[in-house]
């Protein structure tokens, strides 16, 4: 496959650039050992689309875990406790996660409520979340989950991987694709999301 378009918020393909451009690199070059011709694998049941083969999400996302664990990209948990207390949150970001629920009861909270989200593949402080899945699933790494662990210190960019336009008319209806997430990103304002993302857009 092949990066064919990519987009850089808040300095994210710079910042790759200048610290860590052996991974960059690293990335690169597993999108591009994968061969995407042999994961035409889905037949299509939709009616627009019958009998038609389209690329299996299931394959591809089992594809990129192959490649990425093999040279030592692994699934990443942050977890951290949650409140609705505005002016408490600036510090409880900041603590370790053992640390968060002792803040919050002598803050009175009673019960904390503990939660956590995961990535699909971090090091370095770097995350990729390659993503084939519908529309809701890329927003909410983009302004929710990549945002997160940024701010609690787990990374210092997300690196988000979709299908173009092009690749996704070749796959079932509903997926999210590179150039209307990158819409939806540059419609809030050169600042929202407020942590640094690099988008990549992959076709075969």
């Amino acid at each position: 496959m092949k990066i064919a378009e990519k987009y850089s918020h808040l300095n994210g393909e710079e910042y790759l650039i200048v610290h860590h451009k052996k991974l960059y690199k690293e990335i690169i070059d597993t999108i591009q050992s994968i061969d995407a011709t042999v994961l035409l694998t889905k037949e299509s049941k939709e009616k627009t689309m019958t009998g038609k083969l389209l690329y299996s999400p299931i394959d591809l996302n089992k594809a990129f875990n192959e490649k990425f664990n093999k040279i030592g990209w692994h699934e990443t948990r942050y977890q951290y406790f949650i409140t609705t207390e505005q002016e408490l949150l600036p510090e409880l970001i900041l603590l370790p996660y053992e640390e968060q629920k002792k803040f919050l009861l002598s803050k009175g909270i009673t019960e904390p409520i503990s939660s956590y989200k995961q990535t699909d593949f971090v090091k370095d402080q770097i995350a990729v979340e390659v993503q084939f899945g519908k529309y809701a699933f890329v927003a909410f790494d983009l302004f929710v989950k990549h945002l997160l662990f940024y701010s609690g210190g787990v990374i210092n960019l997300g690196i988000e991987v979709l299908p173009t336009k092009k690749m996704q008319s070749k796959m079932s209806s509903g997926v999210a694709y590179y150039e209307g997430e990158v819409y939806n990103v540059l419609r809030h304002g050169r600042n929202n999301p407020p942590v640094p993302l690099l988008i990549l857009g992959i076709e075969p």
